[in-house]
């Protein structure tokens, strides 16, 4: 436990901003599995800018690296180009 009283006040923010940022992480992986295994290509495009969107928050707020985010826009953009 912390002793100083500004590490105190120091820890209260901090257990929010994890708290918040596992959140918005969770969401983006779940989008991303549900956009996966998606056959449909008009769904799929649907769904693509948001996921996107998502990834790009997540770069912004330096949660993942900003070439992470790029490589599996790349990646999903691929999958959907491929369907038929």
């Amino acid at each position: 436990m912390a002793n100083h009283k500004s590490s105190i006040k120091r820890i209260r923010p901090n257990e929010y901003r994890t708290l918040e940022i596992k959140y918005y992480a969770k969401t983006t992986r779940k989008a991303i599995k549900n956009l996966r295994p998606t056959t449909e290509k008009a769904a799929a495009v649907a769904q693509y800018p948001e996921v996107a969107s998502m990834l790009d928050k997540l770069a912004k707020k330096s949660v993942i690296h900003k070439n992470k985010a790029s490589n599996l826009k790349s990646k999903l953009s691929h999958y959907i180009n491929t369907l038929a």
